[in-house]
């Protein structure tokens, strides 16, 4: 299976009108009526479907559970605290581990990367660890399916040998090679493993005990079953082919990386202060750095960034065949006021009955708009 990632998603309406607002301190986990997040999704989803959704305003959770199945043949139901596949929305991590390490003096985003993979062709002696992060690097987009076996070193080789698809910095091409290029980079300046740098650096700080490759020795049960177009079971994310450590390089530092609606939370949370980055380092990750073509997106590090009628939202999105995940939270406003969202589904596809990526753009700003409503007292 090939990757498959939609970006500059249509995240332009904005919810207007009146939403039901529940009482400070209201227990919002009984029924719909009481949670008008649950009402929204009694509505919104189809039945068959299984997945989580989680939204949030400053630091309360007004609304974290799972719905249908994380596992249909065993009858798991999905909850708040189901691992899935993060896919795409992995590159966040990535950019930050990156800032990280300029924030330690390790590198510079405008560092060419013959610094740190060796010599490199002529063609590409221009790109930067700013290029890769903004997907302006030229490379493609990736060289092989998410699950052929492929070492860190014919994957950097792959990538200096393939012929670029535009000029360093003249146009954004999203590539999920670039992203596996910067994970080696990080692994090479920091001299540890690429999940271990973010467990120690980031997860770790953030207070995220459910998020990574194979560091949390993830129980079965509690990582979600994916489902293809057919109903097929397709297994879950971490019983597929991968290394030891975790996937291969055509998936590393681009995707793969597991995580529950609860430890994004508490990324979320972590990214409105100083726990894992500097000011400096927060505003370099979140500043729209380039255009996405056909879309009102731009890309900054790792994130999109659109404007609202409620200010500037960051977002990303991660898809496969099977799944879909969607990431977002505001970037205006204070701490004590910022919302989040994220939602994820282990079966977003099933012909003809639903896709849930058509869903996307007002299921999302629905619920940062429930969230800011139901947030307040």
């Amino acid at each position: 299976m090939l990757g498959r990632i939609r970006t500059g998603a249509l995240l332009v309406a904005v919810v207007v009108g009146t939403v039901a607002c529940a009482p400070a301190g209201a227990d919002l986990s009984a029924d719909p009526a009481a949670d008008p997040v649950a009402d929204l999704l009694e509505r919104t989803l189809p039945a068959g479907p299984g997945g989580t959704v989680i939204a949030a305003h400053g630091d309360r959770i007004v609304h974290c559970d799972g719905f249908g199945l994380a596992d249909r043949e065993a009858r798991i139901a999905a909850t708040c605290d189901t691992a899935y596949d993060v896919m795409s929305i992995t590159k966040q991590f990535t950019a930050a581990a990156v800032l990280k390490l300029e924030m330690m003096g390790r590198l510079r985003v405008s560092d060419p990367i013959s610094t740190y993979v060796g010599p490199v062709p002529a063609d590409k002696q221009r790109i930067t660890l700013h290029h890769l992060l903004t997907h302006t690097s030229g490379l493609v987009e990736g060289m092989g399916d998410d699950y052929d076996v492929l070492s860190r070193d014919a994957m950097i080789a792959g990538a200096l040998a393939s012929p670029l698809v535009s000029t360093p910095g003249e146009r954004f091409h999203y590539s999920n090679l670039g992203y596996s290029v910067l994970a080696a980079i990080v692994e090479e300046v920091s001299g540890v493993g690429y999940e271990q740098f973010l467990a120690t650096h980031l997860f770790g700080p953030a207070g995220m005990t459910s998020t990574g490759y194979v560091l949390p020795q993830w129980e079965r049960e509690r990582v979600a079953v994916e489902y293809d177009p057919q109903g097929v079971d397709r297994g879950r994310p971490d019983e597929r082919p991968w290394a030891a450590d975790g996937p291969y390089w055509n998936l590393r530092g681009n995707g793969g990386i597991l995580s529950t609606a609860r430890d994004m939370f508490r990324w979320h949370r972590a990214l409105t202060d100083d726990t894992v980055l500097s000011a400096n380092a927060r505003s370099a990750l979140f500043t729209p750095h380039v255009a996405e073509p056909g879309s009102q997106e731009s890309y900054a590090y790792g994130w999109g960034i659109v404007d609202t009628d409620h200010g500037r939202v960051a977002r990303h999105d991660g898809g496969n065949d099977w799944a879909f995940a969607m990431y977002a939270r505001s970037l205006d406003s204070s701490p004590d006021d910022a919302v989040m969202s994220f939602w994820v589904s282990n079966s977003a596809y099933r012909e003809p009955d639903w896709n849930l990526e058509d869903l996307e753009p007002d299921l999302t700003l629905n619920l940062l708009d429930l969230a800011r409503a139901t947030g307040r007292p």
